[in-house]
């Protein structure tokens, strides 16, 4: 696994607006070098923060969105255009406002949609999705993601891995359905770690008081079993974005010496 690097930045619309600055970035020097590009996105209001923020920056225009691959991290299995569906609120910060292919947009399936109310098939239809967007060079059932970024909860959950439940012990399927979530709805579809894990760069979001707690015990050792985040890693990259209160109960010997 490769260690985290930690930026802590000074409140959260800092934080957002750096992220989006560092995802323009990434997406310009994948395109560059490959002529296409690959990020999962994140729910929750970091999530949304981040694409909100993209959406403000003049630099957005140097992507070429017509060659972006959009895939998601987990989803509420709600109907389509539920305003509770990651998708949705995506489409709303962000993903309304730039040419994106839609082809390349890979939406999590909606509890309305072709497998109904069956979340398991719903989420094999989505890792069958994923392997089939996978290459020779990526060595595994999911493409090499640019960048999966995740919103960290105050429980440590990472997509909808919440410590202790089935799916987050699941170490074969790159997808799976989630049964009986903590929070509301109870069913989800979410990415395994081991598709977490083919990223080549991780990027965990997390952003004020409430986070802080979770953000110290998975920067501690915590096992990924009762702390998810400590098990969400890339394969170059793992980089924790934190906001100043977040970052609050953090080890001193863990605090980035140079944070903006």
């Amino acid at each position: 696994m490769t260690p985290p690097q930690l930026v802590v930045h000074h409140d959260k619309e800092l934080m957002a607006q750096a992220a989006a600055a560092r995802l323009i970035t990434r997406i310009v020097d994948a395109q560059a070098a490959r002529g296409h590009a690959s990020v999962v996105l994140t729910g929750g209001r970091n999530g949304n923060g981040l694409l909100a923020a993209l959406a403000a920056a003049p630099a957005r225009d140097a992507v070429d969105w017509s060659r972006l691959d959009l895939w998601w991290g987990d989803e509420r299995f709600l109907p389509e255009g539920d305003p509770e569906r990651n998708v949705t609120q995506a489409r709303e910060a962000l993903l309304d406002a730039v040419p994106l292919d839609p082809a390349r947009v890979h939406a999590m399936p909606a509890s309305d949609g072709p497998y109904g109310k069956d979340v398991d098939e719903a989420a094999a239809a989505y890792a069958a999705e994923l392997a089939a967007a996978a290459g020779p060079e990526d060595h595994g059932p999911v493409p090499s993601f640019d960048v999966l970024m995740l919103g960290v909860g105050p429980d440590t959950h990472v997509a909808s891995l919440f410590p202790e439940l089935p799916a987050v012990r699941e170490t074969e399927r790159t997808v799976v359905g989630v049964h009986g979530a903590p929070k509301p709805p109870p069913v989800r579809i979410s990415l395994t770690l081991p598709a977490i894990r083919a990223a080549r760069e991780v990027w965990l979001l997390a952003a004020g008081e409430d986070k802080a707690e979770a953000a110290a015990i998975a920067l501690s050792g915590a096992g990924e079993i009762q702390a998810p985040a400590a098990g969400a890693y890339g394969r170059s990259r793992t980089l924790w974005l934190l906001d100043a209160a977040a970052a609050s109960q953090l080890p001193r010997a863990l605090y980035p010496p140079a944070s903006a």
